[in-house]
C-alpha cells in the first residue's frame, strides 16, 4: 500500500512541473509498462495501474528491471525506483542506470521483518519461490543469524548507493513519508539553486 501511495505522490508532484510520467512494475520479470506522458489523465492511468496491479511473478528480479529501464528510456530523466532494495545480483544494472539517468532509490522497508519473534516452530512462506519452510523461532541463534542478515543486508545496499553517489529516500511502513519525501525535494533544491 505504502509503495503505490508513494508511486502516486511522485506521479502527480511530476504533473506539477509538466513532466512526463512512465511505469514499470516487475517481479521475477517486468509484467507492465506503461510509456512516459504528460497530463493529468495519463497520470490517473498510472495511479490506477499501480494500485491496481496483481503479480503473477513470486521473485524480484530488479538487475532485469533496471536493465529494462535503460533499453526503454533513451534520454536522461529523473527515474524513482521503490523497492526494498535487498535483492541479490543488482549492482552491475544498478550503477549503469545511475550513469544513464538520473536515479533515485526509494528504500520501503517494514521494521516488523527486521527480527524473528519467538513463536516457537513457524511455517514461513519464502516470497520468491512461494516453498513453506519450517523455521525455529525459539532459538536465539537462529533469531541471531536471521536479524544479522537482514542487518547485512542493508548495510550493503546502503553502502553501494554511497559508493555509486547515489542519493536516496528511506521509508518505513509505520512512519509517515511526507517528511523524508519533502526533505529529499529540499536537498535537491539547494543543490540545484546553491
Amino acid at each position: 500500500d505504502l509503495v503505490a501511495e508513494v508511486s502516486a505522490v511522485l506521479a502527480f508532484s511530476a504533473t506539477k512541473n509538466n513532466d512526463r510520467v512512465g511505469l514499470l512494475l516487475f517481479t521475477d520479470d517486468v509484467e507492465r509498462i506503461v510509456p512516459p506522458r504528460k497530463g493529468a489523465r495519463h497520470v490517473m492511468r498510472v495511479v490506477a495501474e499501480t494500485l491496481q496491479f496483481q503479480p503473477k511473478g513470486h521473485g524480484t528480479d530488479l538487475g532485469r528491471a533496471l536493465d529494462t529501464l535503460g533499453h526503454l528510456a533513451r534520454r536522461r530523466a529523473v527515474t524513482f525506483v521503490v523497492s526494498d532494495f535487498l535483492g541479490d545480483d543488482y549492482e552491475h544494472s544498478l550503477r549503469v542506470a545511475a550513469a544513464r539517468h538520473d536515479l533515485v532509490p526509494v528504500t520501503v522497508t517494514d521494521p516488523r521483518e527486521d527480527e524473528l519473534v519467538d513463536v516457537g516452530i513457524a511455517w514461513c512462506e519464502d516470497l520468491e519461490t512461494g516453498e513453506l519452510v519450517p523455521v525455529d523461532t525459539s532459538s536465539a541463534r537462529v533469531r541471531e543469524a536471521y536479524r544479522q542478515r537482514v542487518t547485512q543486508q542493508k548495510v550493503a545496499r546502503d553502502t553501494l548507493f554511497k559508493r555509486l553517489a547515489i542519493d536516496h529516500i528511506a521509508l518505513q511502513t509505520h512512519r509517515p513519508y511526507i517528511t523524508p519525501l519533502a526533505e529529499f525535494f529540499r536537498r535537491r533544491a539547494r543543490r540545484m539553486h546553491g
